[in-house]
């Protein structure tokens, strides 16, 4: 006589969990999309002269149904400095990231910024790339020769 109601019970535990669990996942999901869309997550600059800072400017829209912050954007090295809008991007605004590379060693590079948003847990990983040579060198593929 006891045993029923305890079963019963127990079944519905289960199943409330089992409704928690689903909407937490779902949950999880939905928030999973960046609010911030992007024209390009990546840029090759090309053969650029060492010792001449290279600047892209990577342009976004907030397509979320309210307002964003960008917590940080922070860069992999020192040679590259990320500028970020630091007050809040109102729900369809765009805006822009700049990423400013140094250029002070020659060679190929590839550099990440990784774009943290307020309550998203994926950040937004913005990449620029290139090969930095001497001046002449730079002149040479600027005019095609």
């Amino acid at each position: 006589m006891f045993q029923q109601p305890f079963l019963i019970t127990t079944h519905m535990k289960k199943v409330l969990f089992l409704i928690i669990a689903v909407f937490s996942i779902a949950t999880v999901f939905a928030q999973s999309k960046a609010p911030l869309e992007f024209k390009e997550v990546k840029h090759t600059f090309g053969k650029i002269k060492q010792n001449v800072p290279a600047t892209y400017t990577f342009k976004f829209k907030n397509v979320s149904a309210t307002p964003v912050i960008i917590e940080n954007a922070t860069a992999e090295c020192g040679c590259t400095t990320p500028v970020y809008p630091k007050s809040v991007i109102a729900k369809g605004a765009t805006n822009e990231i700049k990423v400013t590379y140094n250029a002070a060693n020659m060679g190929s590079f590839t550099k990440k910024v990784t774009v943290k948003i307020a309550k998203i847990a994926e950040p937004i990983i913005l990449t620029i790339d290139g090969e930095v040579v001497d001046a002449a060198a730079a002149a040479k593929a600027k005019n095609g020769k």
